[in-house]
């Protein structure tokens, strides 16, 4: 039997997680975290033979979150599911020690694939992403979203999608000071002067 933590802030999203797994027969949900600092916990105290972990938490950042469990238990498998753009995070992740990457987007057809896969040692990424590694090409001009650390871009989305300085600040567990000077950084990154500006920036590149 595989055993398995869901890590999401939405609960909504654990429960639908919880379902599609629970038709595999050989697999059970043991446990679930909302929060960066609730996953780190449970992994110190339980073996998981897979941790299925969300990027976007609050506290601490999803990526920080698999850094730590790679430094603390190097064996503990960590499969990302995420709604973010591969070409953004995919690659980073599975460099970070992630065993696999599922796009949300896709989680009913691959989800339950994945985790049998990583379960087993192996790596798992979409038929997509596989076929965008083969046509990148490094000495193309990288994209100025991607000179964004982690929770950087992930601010960036989140202003891009319409929400407010508090709506993210209370998202991701920070002060509204903290947001705004993230803001600033990101729009000196981007080179472009304003929200609006920011929603097109992230339209034209698929980030949202």
């Amino acid at each position: 039997m595989i055993t398995i933590l869901v890590a999401d802030d939405h609960p909504i999203m654990r429960r639908g997680v919880r379902q599609i797994l629970a038709e595999a027969a050989e697999m059970v949900v043991t446990d679930e975290a909302g929060s960066g600092q609730e996953v780190l916990e449970k992994v110190r105290h339980v073996n998981f033979d897979v941790v299925i972990l969300d990027l976007s938490m609050p506290g601490i950042s999803g990526m920080d979150v698999l850094k730590q469990i790679k430094r603390e238990k190097p064996a503990q498998v960590v499969l990302v599911l995420s709604r973010y753009p591969e070409e953004q995070y995919a690659i980073p992740a599975l460099k970070a020690g992630a065993a696999g990457y599922v796009p949300k987007s896709g989680v009913v057809e691959e989800l339950v694939e994945a985790v049998k896969r990583v379960s087993m040692g192996r790596k798992y990424i979409t038929s997509s992403l596989a076929e965008k590694m083969i046509d990148f090409d490094d000495s193309l001009e990288k994209p100025l979203h991607q000179t964004l650390s982690d929770r950087e871009f992930e601010v960036m989305c989140l202003i891009a999608s319409g929400k407010s300085s508090s709506d993210i600040a209370e998202k991701l567990c920070l002060s509204r000071t903290t947001i705004s000077t993230y803001r600033s950084r990101i729009l000196k990154k981007l080179k472009i002067g304003s929200d609006a500006e920011l929603a097109r920036y992230a339209l034209e590149n698929t980030l949202i």
